[in-house]
């Protein structure tokens, strides 16, 4: 027992001196190892830098196709990827806003594609290279305006801009109806005022611009810039003032000024279309326009253009023809959005109150052009705006005697190729008839369009009809006369 407490020390001696023999020997082996790391490390860095330099050269290449593969509109990646996650990640408005934003930026995408000679047409005495706009609503204020004439429309419209700030209708105010193809809004013009979007117009101007005959306010070729004047809510109804207003305002900045009475979402708007308050419009911002200086900018005065609903009767749509050609509008927009309902509509959002536009109102709004075409002159051109999406439909819309199109909902849906991918398709369609847009435009128009009613036969020609009677009817009296005359010589002569 004793023995056995004595070895106890002993073994914990032993153990201790194997535990500091097996550390010191894997100390040793460490720092041997040591020297053949760091020996295999210096005889592998001569490589390190061309494999750097190969990931550096592939990774701007990688970086260089995919920059020229987003910035191109007609990518893919635009129509199914990037566009439906801004829809469905954001609601309708804030997804709006950072699509204008993206736009402003300049490093939003861009059609490069140059427009087919097929697609050249002339609107209000411009030259375009396509026929296919951008209806107002999009950019409100002005701040994407050379972002989306990059995007191939040769019409950009802004606004509606008012004369005064506004903050517009509370949120929620915009919905998507994507089983619909729709969009129901009730923004109620929304609008920074004329003095911010003034300023926006202003600073576009270079420096040192060279106004000639063929400049645009849209700075480019082949391409117009519209600005689309709105009304303050707390306006009075039936005054013209507002109008009056965006005309001096915007009138050297702009190359056609749009005359909003049609948008259902400002209490009194749509009143202007009666005659009697319409007459009195369109008098008041024709002679305001009249009285314009040519614009610094395009040596001219603004073309005026009229935007009216497509919920109006015909014989209002009649009605409204006849004060249009009695005024010098210069052209008319066919139309803004409903405020009905069709019963084809699905989506929940359906029931919301405000304006729809998108596929749902395309026949409804043909329904108004082929009315108003036919109650106006060849003379005073149609743009068609309202559930197109296609080509095909653009086509129709030159069939039923526009003179231009616009895209606004289908171009929130389909992204930023949408303008082109159109353009394309309609390119088809138009060579496959062996046609321009412009004989398709020219004929259209020729065949559907109200023509002057023969006039009456002139007073000298009826008065002429009237001397000849009577001197058919003298005549007879002489010859009566005559007879008589004769009659009693002849009886004088006897023996």
């Amino acid at each position: 027992m004793a023995g056995s407490m004595a070895s106890l020390p002993l073994r914990s001696i032993r153990h201790q001196h194997t535990l500091r023999q097996g550390f010191t020997f894997h100390r040793q082996s460490v720092f041997q190892r040591r020297p053949f790391t760091s020996s295999s490390s210096q005889s592998a860095s001569p490589r390190s830098p061309l494999r750097t330099a190969s990931y550096t050269v592939l990774f701007a290449v990688s970086a260089g196709l995919f920059a020229a593969y987003y910035l191109d509109a007609r990518s893919a990646i635009h129509r199914y990827v990037l566009t439906p996650v801004l829809r469905y990640t954001f609601d309708a408005e804030t997804g709006h806003k950072i699509a204008v934003k993206v736009l402003r930026s300049g490093l939003a995408p861009r059609d490069i594609v140059k427009d087919d000679d097929i697609l050249r047409s002339e609107i209000l005495g411009f030259d375009v290279s396509n026929p296919v706009g951008l209806a107002a609503g999009f950019d409100k204020d002005g701040e994407a305006i050379d972002g989306l004439f990059n995007l191939g429309f040769s019409w950009v419209e802004i606004g509606s801009v008012t004369p005064k700030p506004q903050s517009g209708n509370p949120r929620p105010r915009v919905f998507h109806l994507p089983t619909d193809s729709a969009l129901i809004n009730r923004y109620g013009f929304p609008s920074q005022g004329a003095a911010a979007v003034v300023s926006r117009l202003r600073a576009r101007i270079p420096t040192f611009y060279d106004a000639n005959e063929t400049s645009t306010s849209a700075l480019r070729s082949g391409a117009v810039l519209a600005i689309n004047l709105g009304k303050n809510k707390t306006s009075p109804a039936d005054s013209s003032e507002d109008f009056v207003s965006g005309v001096n305002a915007f009138g050297p900045y702009a190359d056609v000024l749009v005359v909003n009475v049609s948008s259902p979402n400002t209490p009194g708007l749509r009143g202007l279309q009666n005659r009697e308050l319409l007459e009195g419009l369109l008098k008041d911002v024709v002679g305001a326009r009249n009285a314009l200086e040519p614009s610094p900018v395009t040596s001219r005065r603004p073309r005026l253009v009229l935007k009216i609903a497509p919920d109006l009767e015909e014989s209002q749509l009649a009605e409204m023809a006849e004060v249009i050609r009695n005024s010098n509008i210069d052209g008319v927009i066919v139309s803004n959005t409903t405020i009905a309902r069709p019963s084809s509509l699905t989506d929940q959002n359906k029931a919301e109150t405000g304006g729809l536009s998108g596929k749902p109102v395309k026949p409804c709004t043909l329904r108004a052009l082929k009315t108003l075409r036919a109650h106006l002159p060849a003379s005073i051109p149609i743009i068609g705006c309202g559930g197109i999406s296609s080509g095909a439909d653009a086509l129709e819309y030159g069939r039923a005697g526009a003179s231009f199109v616009q895209l606004y909902t289908e171009f929130g849906y389909d992204g930023v190729g949408t303008c082109r991918r159109i353009k394309d398709e309609l390119v088809s369609l138009l060579k496959r008839e062996g046609k321009t847009w412009g004989d398709v435009v020219n004929e259209s128009v020729a065949r559907l369009s109200w023509k002057e009613p023969n006039p009456p036969l002139p007073a000298p020609v009826r008065e002429g009809k009237a001397t000849v009677g009577k001197l058919i009817e003298e005549a007879e009296v002489l010859q009566s006369l005559l007879n008589e005359l004769g009659e009693k010589m002849s009886g004088s002569a006897e023996p």
